[in-house]
């Protein structure tokens, strides 16, 4: 029986091989994690996986990358990433992506000695605003899922026929997304959204956002999840008080990606 995924399957295997020698940009999401387990398949031992260890990198996000690279059975590099040092990134400007993404190309280059780089952008992040996929273009990395038409549901199917664990795995972003543009980026507030992000995942929400704006806290979680939050909100609120928060907020339109581009 002819089965869709399975052609884009082999469309993302031949861009994989034409590619070779290829390094791949590894977070442990769903799409760079299924990209590496494709390539693993395709090519055995043959491709390199590199993971940035970064100050915007929650520990858990890190953590749980090393967790899925054992799944799928591929050994992870970690390249250590101070994206904190470049002075540009930190002032946050509407470009932030796009700065971060051309000191990640050079940390890649450095360590692909010659190598093809390859990450998980897909069709579905065309429609988005990511100014560092136009880096990234720029900087020659390859992108086999866009090359093969494969977009984000695709994705998730085919690793769910698969049967990877993290087929349907919450979609992640880096911490300075939390901070709206033109806010300074500082270690303090980093730590304050990580630790206010554990204590929400503890509380049992799998699909949130904590957002700064200076001593406010903007919690987002998907609106199913509004009135779960709202009965832990005595606990959430005393521990976030103690973070460093001095009011604390439920954003009423709940959870969506990018919230911070908008009216931006």
């Amino acid at each position: 029986m002819w089965n869709e995924m399975d052609d884009l399957k082999r469309n993302v295997r031949e861009v994989v091989k034409k590619n070779s020698p290829l390094v791949i940009a590894f977070s442990g999401g769903v799409d760079s994690a299924l990209l590496a387990a494709i390539a693993e398949e395709t090519m055995p031992g043959q491709v390199r996986y590199i993971l940035l260890d970064s100050p915007v990198v929650p520990r858990r996000a890190v953590a749980d990358a090393l967790r899925v690279a054992e799944e799928i059975g591929i050994d992870c590099e970690i390249a250590p990433f101070p994206i904190l040092q470049n002075e540009a990134f930190c002032r946050n400007p509407k470009d932030r992506c796009a700065i971060c993404k051309r000191d990640s190309s050079r940390v890649f280059k450095e360590r692909a000695a010659g190598a093809a780089i390859a990450d998980g952008a897909n069709l579905s992040d065309l429609g988005e605003y990511r100014p560092g996929l136009a880096v990234a273009d720029e900087e020659g990395v390859v992108h086999p899922f866009i090359e093969a038409g494969v977009d984000k549901p695709g994705i998730r199917e085919m690793a769910r026929e698969c049967n990877l664990s993290f087929w349907n795995k919450p979609s992640n972003a880096c911490l300075a997304t939390r901070i709206p543009y033109d806010e300074p980026i500082t270690p303090e507030k980093l730590r304050m959204i990580e630790e206010g992000e554990e204590i929400l995942s503890e509380c049992g929400f799998s699909q949130l956002r904590l957002r700064v704006h200076g001593d406010i806290a903007r919690i987002e979680v998907p609106e199913d999840d509004l009135l779960d939050l709202i009965a832990c909100r005595e606990k959430i609120t005393d521990a976030f008080r103690r973070l460093g928060f001095l009011y604390v907020t439920l954003d009423l339109t709940g959870y969506r990606s990018g919230s911070m581009d908008e009216g931006s």
